[in-house]
């Protein structure tokens, strides 16, 4: 299986990293573990843990570390993008190219991916796939393999030419919407996205990096951000201004009753939304322009 390289982007994911990488291990994949500047012991556990280390001196962001660690994998034919928080369980990695030998027009595939309550992720739709919208309707979850207009960027199978042939992930977002940006760019030269069901994935949710002070806020402001850039860049309406009508009287709101937490969630997406709006770039806000 020397073939398929998994990349691990890791930012304070010292206490997830061992579950993922020893998953990866059992299944006899060689992993690169990217991290992003970590302030916790990320290092010194992945190199235990037997992974190709790569450092970087700055938080580079999700997808173009991960850009990074794709490059770095010369020796892979195929590429396994993996987030720290995800556990692949046992045979999900056969499965994986099980399916990419019976599906040779796929371009990504990706587990059932398993969240902590026992829920299956499954998103019937994408901002950026607007011809596969399931407008007031319940999504019917898939029993098999199928054909998927979204794949979440927490896991993902593809062929490591197709994706740097395609750019890898857009190198302007720092974070969010980086997986269905490159979904649509899967999609429109021609490729399928599979779900592949008997390959699963547990998947902690918000537990790839180590709270922090400000995380809330940065994490929103780059989700509102991110959302405008790829609108624009799809020729979509920009959302910018109802998302800053939107979460403005929240602000003021969580500002009256005190609430911090609301202040950091909504103040983060209102302060996105206008940084857009004002022409400031994602990059730029974190110093990496």
């Amino acid at each position: 299986m020397a073939s398929l390289v998994a990349v691990v982007v890791a930012h304070d994911s010292a206490d997830v990293l061992p579950a993922c990488l020893a998953a990866l291990a059992r299944q006899h994949v060689p992993a690169i573990v990217v991290d992003n500047a970590s302030q916790d012991a990320s290092v010194p556990v992945a190199e235990a843990a037997g992974a190709r280390v790569i450092r970087n001196a700055r938080n580079e962001g999700y997808g173009r570390a991960n850009n990074i660690g794709v490059t770095a994998a010369v020796t892979a034919e195929r590429v396994l993008i993996v987030n720290p928080d995800v556990v692949l369980q046992p045979g999900s990695v056969d499965a994986l190219l099980a399916a990419a030998a019976a599906w040779p027009d796929a371009g990504m595939l990706a587990p059932r991916l398993v969240e902590p309550d026992g829920r299956f992720f499954y998103q019937a739709r994408s901002l950026l796939a607007p011809y596969l919208t399931n407008p007031g309707g319940r999504p019917a979850l898939p029993e098999g393999d199928a054909c998927a207009p979204f794949l979440s960027g927490a896991c993902l199978m593809i062929a490591r030419a197709l994706f740097l042939d395609l750019g890898g992930f857009d190198p302007n977002i720092f974070l969010f919407y980086e997986d269905d940006d490159l979904c649509r760019r899967v999609a429109d030269a021609g490729r399928a996205l599979v779900h592949v069901h008997g390959a699963v994935a547990l998947h902690g949710r918000g537990r790839s990096s180590a709270p922090e002070l400000g995380r809330v806020f940065r994490s929103r402001w780059h989700q509102a951000w991110s959302r405008a850039y790829v609108s624009r860049k799809y020729g979509l309406p920009d959302p910018s201004v109802s998302h800053l009508m939107t979460n403005l009287p929240k602000v003021a709101l969580s500002a009256l009753a005190l609430r911090r937490s609301g202040l950091e969630r909504y103040g983060g997406s209102a302060s996105g939304a206008l940084a857009f709006l004002r022409g400031r770039d994602a990059l730029a806000r974190e110093g990496l322009r």
